[in-house]
């Protein structure tokens, strides 16, 4: 069994989640409460703005997430001071991240730690710094030139340095080389602090379960060094995007921006890239889920110039060969397939000839029939959630996001009626004994893993809602209020899993 919870949703005094005490202590509530996972979502640097701060559209598939630096872990360094910290303001609301707030005030703080840390002359950051290069070096001049040029997507940077000309790269290497010294610092810390963590987890027997999304967000380093990976045009621009038809969630679809795969180039380059990426995340994760799966058989093609997703068309992808590719390179692939989504008889077959498990969610069980997603459907190799990250909590979904023929089905199912329920039957069960009977329901799946979002065991509404897909604002916001690890649901978590063997 174990707990999803994003790292920026633990509590903290400055603003969001890190790796801080607060990441620590949760480790140890997880360990008393029996728990052998902590799913966390995707760590990668945030795009601020447009794409609403989503972990999904991060500006490199290598570099970790700036804000997640503990500035506690800084202060006891000795190049910030406690006063300096507590002198800025965050956002006044502690149960949401302002992001606006972090974006204009954690950075200057981080420069000033920077600043004063005399890093050149430390040998672990000579290390770091030459053992990642390979993507090191491109995302910290990519970062550098964002705040060269006012944030502004590299498409709209002048066109020597947009098109990652020689002579540019030489110039602004030299005209940025303290902004891109602190880019890399930033990043030194980062995997400093996150290596020690994980490491703390895996000395609790706690596995990491980390998150990668298929695609990289379309202003990202990636794009920008690399287009020969991409669908993209003369002018290194999209000719075709990311995104999936018409479906419960959006009906229009949902048009996500981020550039296609070139996937003949990665066929004829023995998918390196994909070796390379996945290797670095397995550095970071013990197991790595990988969102989106299901575009690794066929994906939905959205010309780039389209004023919805509905004009997409499926196209096929790499299938098992890349995941041969992989395996050769790297040996046995800790994967979770997020496999969710309109799936095609060949999607089933790629996940079925690939061996990872994949996912059940109990929000989407009761719709009606014999659905795969009901408990006494679920497979042995598979991950059971009540709800992700792109559902409501399972309380919010009882109480007004199922309709009433779920609900009549649920309750049904889960013996909160008769087989056959009334209205009124359905209406007079309580909320509390429907949310426990769910997470009875998945700790009771055959799956061999059970993972239950934090704000679910915490019996919280809409309010911790993470994302809703389709929406812009207000996303990946919520964060658990302090003391939210209480010893006596972490006994009520551990004697619930004995009950079904998962501890």
């Amino acid at each position: 069994a174990g707990v999803l919870l994003p790292v920026t949703s633990l509590p903290s005094k400055y603003g969001i989640g890190c790796f801080d005490q607060a990441a620590y202590d949760f480790v140890d509530w997880l360990q008393k409460a029996g728990q052998r996972y902590w799913q966390i979502l995707p760590l990668g640097a945030t795009s601020y703005g447009s794409s609403d701060d989503s972990p999904y559209q991060a500006y490199s598939a290598f570099a970790g997430n700036p804000y997640l630096i503990s500035l506690d872990a800084l202060v006891e360094e000795g190049v910030l001071t406690r006063e300096e910290c507590d002198g800025v303001s965050f956002g006044e609301n502690p149960a949401k991240v302002d992001f606006d707030q972090l974006h204009e005030h954690r950075f200057a703080l981080l420069r000033k730690a920077y600043e004063r840390s005399g890093i050149s002359a430390n040998p672990d950051y000579q290390n770091f710094i030459r053992d990642n290069g390979w993507w090191l070096n491109d995302y910290a001049l990519f970062m550098a030139l964002k705040t060269f040029f006012h944030d502004q997507p590299f498409r709209a940077w002048p066109e020597d340095i947009r098109m990652h000309w020689g002579f540019a790269l030489e110039h602004y290497n030299r005209e940025l080389y303290f902004d891109i010294e602190f880019q890399k610092y930033m990043q030194f810390k980062f995997n400093q602090q996150w290596s020690r963590l994980k490491a703390y987890a895996n000395g609790k027997h706690i596995q990491i379960v980390g998150d990668i999304p298929i695609y990289v967000s379309p202003d990202g380093a990636d794009v920008w060094a690399h287009p020969e990976l991409f669908q993209l045009d003369a002018h290194n621009a999209p000719t075709a995007i990311a995104g999936c038809p018409p479906d419960a969630f959006a009906e229009d679809g949902q048009a996500w921006g981020n550039p296609l795969y070139n996937w003949n180039f990665h066929r004829a380059t023995d998918y390196a890239w994909w070796v390379s990426r996945m290797w670095y995340s397995f550095k970071l994760y013990d197991v790595v889920r990988i969102d989106h799966f299901r575009g690794f058989d066929t994906y939905w093609a959205i010309p780039a110039d389209s004023a919805t997703a509905k004009t997409g068309k499926w196209e096929n992808g790499p299938g098992m060969e890349l995941f041969d590719a992989l395996e050769q390179a790297l040996g046995q692939l800790p994967i979770i397939a997020e496999d969710l989504g309109e799936l095609f008889p060949s999607v089933r077959k790629l996940l079925a000839d690939s061996t990872f498990p994949g996912m059940k969610v109990l929000q989407f069980a009761f719709s009606g029939g014999d659905n795969e997603y009901l408990p006494h459907n679920h497979v042995k190799n598979g991950v059971v959630y009540p709800g992700t990250h792109d559902n409501t909590t399972i309380t919010a979904w009882w109480e007004s996001a199922a309709t009433p023929k779920e609900k009549a089905t649920a309750a049904a199912y889960l013996h909160l009626t008769g087989a056959h329920p009334t209205a009124k039957e359905v209406a007079a069960v309580k909320t509390a004994d429907a949310r426990t009977a769910l997470l009875r329901a998945a700790l009771g799946s055959v799956a061999d893993r059970a993972i239950i979002p934090m704000y679910d065991w915490l019996g919280l509404g809409e309010e911790a809602h993470l994302n809703t897909p389709g929406k812009l604002g207000g996303n990946w916001a919520w964060r658990a209020a302090a003391g939210f690890e209480s010893k006596t649901l972490a006994k009520t978590i551990a004697d619930e899993c004995s009950v079904y063997c998962r501890v």
